[in-house]
Parts: C-alpha cells; sequence; structure tokens
C-alpha cells in the first residue's frame, strides 16, 4: 500500500530543517573556539610553554655563597666559618609517610648514636606553645637533625639511601667564634630562614639555597646582607632519566663581603675583664657594662657587658632549658646587653648636661654658688649625697666635689623661670632640652639592633604617663594594697595614698622631679653609650657622633673596599666658653675630686684623665656606681663610660674599672704584662689587607 507524499510545509519537516541548521553552527562555533585556544596557545603563552617544555630538560641548581668573615680593628677574627658534616630531613618528605617517618628516624637514631626522642623533638616546627629544641627555620629547607658528623656515619647515611629516604648527609658552612664570649652580644648569631622571611625578603626567596641562615641579632643581623653574598645559579642539561647530560650555564657564587669593625679583640678583652673583677669585688654588684668610644670618629673600640654569652650555644639549636635561662632574670638576662640596650639613672655623671644648660641660661661661670650640706625646696629637704657642705663654690668646684645642692637649686629655679606647676604658654624647659642635646632620650644610631632610647622626662612626658597609668593607679587608690598590708600595713597605707595623689594630680610636673632631673636621678634614664658618646663630644669640641661598630667591607679577594664613613648626628648646644670650662673642671675630677682615690698613683703626667663620678639611687636597689671620662685630657682620644648595678659609689666602684682599661690600653699595668694593646694609644689607621688568595695580613704593631 502506498503511502501518500508528505507534505514540505506542515511542521516535522520545518523542523527537521532547522534543526540540521543548528548543529552546522555549532560545528562552525565549535571549530571557532579551538582556532581561538589554538592561537592563545600558540602566540600569547608560547614563551610561558617554552619555558616549561626547557624545563623538563633542564635542572637549576643554586649555590650557596660563602659568609664574610667579622674582624677586629687588626684582622683577628671575631667570627669566622668552619665547614662540617649535616644530617638533615626533608620535613614534608617524611610527613607524608604512612607512620609519620618514625621508621626511618628510627634507624637513623642507631647510625647517629641519638635517642629517637631528640631527633622527634628537632623534627617539630617552632611554636608559641612548643618547647625547645624544635626547628625555627621554614618547613621548606632541610631541618637539621644533627651536626659535627663523623664522615664515616655521614658515608653510611649516602650509601643506603634508600634506608633513609629524605635523609641527607652533605658538608656545609657553619659560623664558628673563636673568641668564645667575647663580644658575644656585639656578634649575633645567625637562624635557619623562617616562612615569613622568605615571603618578605626578595633577595632570599629568589635564589633560597633550601640551607640559608640569617643574622638574628648582633652585627650578623645588622649587616646580613653584605655578609651572605649571593648564591650562585647553576643550570645543568638533563635526559628522561634525569640523568645530568652537560651544564648549560654556572653563574658562581659570589662570597661575602668581610666585615672589618672597629673593636680591638685586646681592648675588649681588657675591658670584659675589669668589668667582671669589678663587679665580682663588690657585694650585692649584679651587672653592669663598659663602652670604649674613638672621641675623633664615634667607633666602638670595645663594649662589654656582664652578664654575657657565648653565640656558639646557637649551633645545632638550643634547648629549651638553656634559652629560658638565656631570658630570665635570674640569670641576669644575657642576651641583653647593658651596654647599649640598658637604661638607668646616671647619677652625677649628668651634671656636665645641667651644668650647660644653666650657663647657657644665664648662670655666670664666673659667679660662686652656695653648697650647704641639704636645701630645703617646696616643703622637701634635699641633702648632698655624704650630707656635708662645702660653703660657697665655683661650678669649676661643684663638679670637682660634686655638690648636689648647687644643682638642686638649678633644676628648681629653672622650673619656677618655666611656671611650676602651671606655666603659661609653652614653657622652656631649658633642662629637657640641653639634655637631648647631649643626645640623651634618642637612640645614638649604632649599626646595632634593639638598641634603647633611654627617657628624658619633662612636662609633655609627665602627662603622656599619667594618660597611660591613670587607670591602674585610680583604682589602687580605690582598692589599696592587699597583698602588702598583709606584711605591712604603713606601707601599703602610704601606697595607697601615693595611688590617689597620681590618679588625681599625676600630669604635674613638680619641684621634686625638677630638681632630682639637675643630677640625674628620678625619671631621668640613659644607656652607657649615651652617656661615653656625650663625654666624647665633650672630648672632641662639641661633635655628636652615631658611634659604629662596623669600619670597612672589604670583599673576600681584597679587590673592594667599602669603608662606613663616620656619621655626625648633630653639635652640642654649647658655647666654646662653656665647652672648656667643663674640660678643665673634668681633668681635675681625677686629681683632686671625687674620683682622686681610684686615680692617685695614675701616671697623670703621662695621660691625664679626664671625668665624672656618679652614684645613682633606684627604688626598692643599692646604689648604682658610674665613671665617665676621656684621655688624654690634652689631646682626646678614648672617652670610657663605666657603670655598675647596684655596686656603690662611682668612685669606689666604676672609676677602677675605667683605670684598669685605661692601664691596658696604654701598658701601665702589670696584668698586661705593661704591653700596651694599642701602641703608641691611638686605633690603628690603616686596615688589614685582604688578599686575592683570601688570606688576611693581620696588622701587629
Amino acid at each position: 500500500m502506498r503511502r501518500p507524499p508528505v507534505d514540505p510545509t506542515l511542521p516535522g519537516r520545518r523542523l527537521g530543517r532547522a534543526g540540521l541548521i543548528l548543529v552546522q553552527v555549532l560545528v562552525v562555533l565549535l571549530f571557532a573556539v579551538l582556532a581561538v585556544r589554538l592561537w592563545y596557545l600558540q602566540v600569547p603563552m608560547s614563551d610561558h610553554y617554552r619555558d616549561l617544555a626547557v624545563s623538563n630538560h633542564h635542572q637549576r641548581l643554586v649555590v650557596p655563597a660563602t659568609r664574610g668573615q667579622i674582624l677586629d680593628a687588626a684582622g683577628r677574627p671575631l667570627v669566622s666559618n668552619r665547614t662540617e658534616l649535616v644530617v638533615s630531613a626533608d620535613y614534608h618528605a617524611l610527613q607524608g609517610m604512612e607512620d609519620g617517618g618514625e621508621d626511618v628516624l628510627g634507624r637513623l637514631s642507631g647510625v647517629l648514636d641519638v635517642p629517637v626522642e631528640d631527633l622527634r623533638q628537632r623534627m617539630r616546627l617552632c611554636g608559641p606553645t612548643v618547647q625547645r629544641p624544635c626547628w625555627p627555620g621554614s618547613p621548606y629547607q632541610p631541618v637539621t637533625l644533627a651536626d659535627g658528623v663523623e664522615p664515616s656515619v655521614a658515608l653510611q647515611i649516602m650509601e643506603s639511601a634508600d634506608d633513609y629516604p629524605g635523609i641527607t648527609a652533605q658538608a656545609q658552612a657553619v659560623r664558628e667564634y673563636p673568641q668564645g664570649e667575647h663580644a658575644g652580644q656585639i656578634l649575633g648569631y645567625l637562624q635557619p630562614v623562617t616562612q615569613e622571611e622568605l615571603d618578605a625578603r626578595e633577595e632570599l626567596r629568589t635564589r633560597f639555597t633550601g640551607v640559608d641562615q640569617v643574622g638574628r641579632d648582633g652585627l650578623e643581623r645588622v649587616y646580613d646582607a653584605e655578609l651572605r653574598g649571593t648564591p650562585g645559579l647553576r643550570t645543568l642539561g638533563v635526559n628522561n632519566h634525569g640523568e645530568v647530560m652537560d651544564v648549560i650555564s654556572d653563574e658562581p657564587p659570589v662570597a661575602g663581603m668581610h666585615l672589618i669593625t672597629h673593636l680591638d679583640l685586646r681592648v675588649q678583652q681588657i675591658a670584659e675583664k675589669a668589668l667582671a673583677d669589678g663587679i665580682a669585688a663588690r657585694p650585692g654588684a649584679d651587672a653592669g657594662a663598659a663602652v670604649v668610644l674613638d672621641v675623633t670618629n664615634g667607633g666602638v673600640v670595645a663594649m662589654a657587658s656582664v652578664p654575657t654569652y657565648d653565640p656558639s650555644v646557637w649551633q645545632g639549636g638550643i634547648d629549651q632549658e638553656t634559652f629560658d635561662e638565656m631570658l630570665s632574670e635570674e640569670a641576669g638576662e644575657p642576651l641583653v646587653s647593658r651596654a647599649y640596650q640598658g637604661h638607668y639613672p646616671p647619677g652625677s655623671t649628668f651634671k656636665v648636661s645641667s651644668l650647660s644648660a644653666a650657663a647657657e641660661n644665664g648662670y655666670s661661670l664666673r659667679s660662686t654658688y652656695a653648697c650647704p650640706g641639704s636645701v630645703n625646696i617646696a616643703g622637701q629637704s634635699y641633702q648632698n649625697y655624704a650630707g656635708g657642705g662645702h660653703g660657697s663654690l665655683s661650678l669649676h668646684q661643684a663638679i670637682v666635689v660634686s655638690c648636689n645642692t648647687i644643682f638642686y637649686n638649678f633644676g628648681y629655679q629653672m622650673w619656677q623661670q618655666d611656671g611650676g606647676l602651671h606655666p603659661e604658654g609653652e614653657p622652656e624647659e631649658a633642662m629637657a632640652n640641653m639634655a637631648r642635646g647631649y643626645g640623651f632620650g634618642a637612640p645614638t644610631g649604632i649599626d646595632l639592633p634593639f638598641e634603647s632610647g633611654g627617657r628624658i622626662p619633662d612636662r609633655e612626658w609627665k602627662r603622656t604617663f599619667w594618660e597611660q597609668t591613670r587607670e591602674v593607679n585610680c583604682r589602687r587608690a580605690e582598692e589599696g594594697y592587699p597583698e602588702v598590708a598583709e606584711t605591712n600595713p604603713g606601707h601599703a597605707s602610704y601606697l595607697k595614698r601615693l595611688a590617689h595623689e597620681h590618679c588625681v594630680q599625676g600630669f604635674e610636673w613638680r619641684a621634686g622631679e625638677a630638681v632630682n632631673f639637675a643630677i640625674g636621678q628620678g625619671d631621668v634614664l640613659v644607656s652607657p653609650l649615651q652617656l661615653a658618646r656625650a663625654y666624647a663630644a665633650i672630648a672632641n669640641g662639641g661633635t655628636l657622633y652615631e658611634p659604629r661598630v662596623g669600619r670597612a667591607l672589604v670583599s673576600a679577594d681584597g679587590s673592594t673596599v667599602k669603608e662606613i664613613e663616620p656619621s655626625v648626628a648633630g653639635e652640642l648646644p654649647v658655647s666654646d666658653e662653656t665647652l672648656r670650662y667643663l674640660q678643665k673642671a673634668l681633668t681635675a675630677v681625677p686629681k683632686e675630686g671625687t674620683a682622686r682615690g681610684a686615680f692617685g698613683d695614675f701616671p697623670q703626667d703621662q695621660v691625664s684623665v679626664a671625668g665624672k663620678t656618679g652614684s645613682a639611687d633606684q627604688q626598692n636597689k643599692e646604689t648604682s656606681a658610674w665613671f665617665a671620662s676621656y684621655a688624654p685630657a690634652d689631646d682626646p682620644q678614648y672617652a670610657i663610660a663605666v657603670f655598675v648595678h647596684q655596686g656603690g659609689t662611682g668612685g669606689a666602684a666604676a672609676a677602677p674599672i675605667a683605670r684598669e682599661i685605661y692601664e691596658g690600653i696604654y701598658g701601665f699595668s702589670d696584668k698586661n704584662g705593661s704591653k700596651p694593646a694599642l701602641p703608641g694609644g691611638e686605633p690603628r689607621d690603616e686596615l688589614p689587607v685582604v688578599r686575592s688568595d683570601g688570606s688576611i695580613d693581620v696588622l701587629e704593631r
């Protein structure tokens, strides 16, 4: 039976033709998309995929650079390098194993003769809740499990690589501290690079070797970029099996520069010994510092601090007990350098600033001033240190005998001139401004990290401090001191009244605070380095230098020398007349004043010493001793400041230490075999020579 013909105008016929057209359009679109994609891959992305293809046949190898040494002024090594065998683990490789790498660590424990628990601890990443030992670096670099490994042990690990997956044994350069504790706080130390540092420092990230370390403190931190050098980059041609076929390019590493310092190792050793012996000789003394500066350029010839530590303690990781001890108050916090990170009331050594403020603000250097045993100011009695008076004195004599009452009156009278408790307008704050002109109250700018700026208080500081502490004082004024009242009700009552006073009127800069300011007491705080720099400026005619430990950077082959030029921070805001007056007064102190006991038989005819003693009181502590000085007085070369915490008077505790340092420098003492640490009494003008073969000519004279 025949079917009737289909009418092409029917809906089904029309739909079939439309579908065919739609399919054709889709095919065209697909080809267009494919063409666009091919163009994108071949034109805009061609370089990217070419690099990927090349990388399949190339392997980049970053070659570590040798870190530069740190040398003293004569070229003697303070920090050098040595090569030792180190066993390391790939953190992610071990963590990716089913047992977390336990089996590997167990076998490794037997080979290294190290308890497996110790290896587990070293594999942990350091964090706030993780005790040392742990890994302080990035988890993407090899984790050091053991250093100083015997060659036979390293060879056994390398030859049995299948038994120790994720473990490597290789030679690495590590820091060596041949002088032990000497200058340890100045030198600093290295630690593995953290992930945060990799993210922040492009020069580390672009050529990260996997074994990089960075300076964490001291000179190692400040001059890290110069000392570390530039890692090399070797590109190897490899086949499909990873076998090296040839060396395509080889950019050798550039060794780090050597840092030559102003430090003289012999003077440093003398200063450290004199300070340690002086502290040991004073019952109750527990810490101190001594600073020796070159007054002509601000160079740091020596800087001692007690207690101190040996930087090699960081090598190979540090255990929690040692780490806690280094931060503990019981051990004296040896990581903290009292020389430039500590700050203390300077006592009478500060009178050079107060005298300058008085002289520059109307008090005559030709007049005499009453020096009674005590003065009554604003209803309170203030006494001389020894309690006795000296009649009428010139300001020269006031420095020589260290008359407090003259300076008490200066502080009070200048406070009154400013308007007292409630000044109208902007007070002059002449005492505080002069102290800042001497460099107090701000960091010196020394090339060491974490320097303390000390404190120079004034009315503005007092109001800021009151605002910061008002809430606590007001709460104490209401609640009292029940913990003190249990053992000392009278003292608790006093503290409660004091807290109420600070709560209500703590913003006021009072007469007593101005009086104490004038003799370097109360809230005045300075560092030994700041004090040494101030006396160096008096010695050299008024120039305040930024102290510098670094003197020059020299390339490993000696071809490049970059001297670190002295940097002037400012000039003392005093007249030439005032400066000469101060110099003459300070020269008399060791001969006839408060330091004559320490320098009685010192050969002043050969080297005349100028200086000032200081004895500073702090609440709940014994008196601390100061001596700030320079020599020779007629042709100044060195400034020395000594501080002994809770050591007693400056003349008895600090001045003898300074004397011993001067004796060592000039060869006046049998303790050093009468051989001067610096023949001629002058720092070395020339730099030690670094030869093209890397050897260093040590200057001996």
